[in-house]
């Protein structure tokens, strides 16, 4: 967690942490670049502290539901087929249910923004398939900063890219996959930012 939020929810969210990356070092990772990047895009709309704090842990959990998916599938060295796909989609249901188990402070509102971090504003995204606004904030600020971040990393099917590259898809995706406006503000905030992947 960014040093200058606050820490609402303690070891509650460090134990979910914490297993994320025994699951998964990799994942535990891109799970902290992805709470700076949502954390300072959230900043760069001006929401305000509290918000900040609930940005913050359900970027870093974002993928928790991930400890419950299968090694063939967290760890494949290919594109997951369709059954294997739908596997791995149930990891932001899973995540947002683990999460309504703790006592997090605002745990409704960041189980909720676990849950949706993959929809799309077409509707076309999982599990749920809404759109638009009827995605939570915190949500659609999370799939942009997921997005920067995997399209920046070494995966097994893909190669890092650099931060023009990843622009250019993410440009291309605005009003189908992302929230075009809050991807206008990512991409201003981002040219200057250390979180700047090369």
């Amino acid at each position: 967690m960014p040093p200058d939020v606050p820490d609402p929810a303690g070891s509650y969210e460090a134990a979910l942490f914490a297993a994320i990356q025994a699951r998964d070092p990799a994942t535990g990772r891109h799970c902290n670049r992805v709470a700076a990047l949502s954390v300072a895009l959230a900043r760069a709309c001006g929401l305000p502290d509290e918000d900040l704090a609930m940005v913050s842990v359900a970027a870093r959990l974002h993928d928790v539901g991930k400890i419950a998916t299968p090694d063939r599938v967290l760890h494949s060295p290919h594109r997951l087929e369709w059954e294997d796909w739908e596997i791995m989609k149930a990891h932001a249901a899973a995540g947002a249910a683990l999460i309504m188990q703790t006592a997090i402070p605002q745990r409704e509102a960041i189980a909720l923004a676990v849950r949706h971090h993959h929809e799309h504003v077409d509707g076309s995204g999982y599990p749920d398939g809404i759109a638009g606004h009827d995605i939570p904030l915190h949500a659609r600020i999370i799939s942009i900063a997921d997005s920067y971040d995997a399209l920046g990393d070494v995966r097994p099917y893909h190669p890092a890219r650099a931060h023009t590259q990843i622009m250019d898809i993410l440009n291309q995706e605005a009003g189908s996959k992302f929230d075009p406006d809050l991807l206008r503000v990512f991409e201003s905030l981002i040219w200057e930012s250390r979180l700047r992947v090369p």
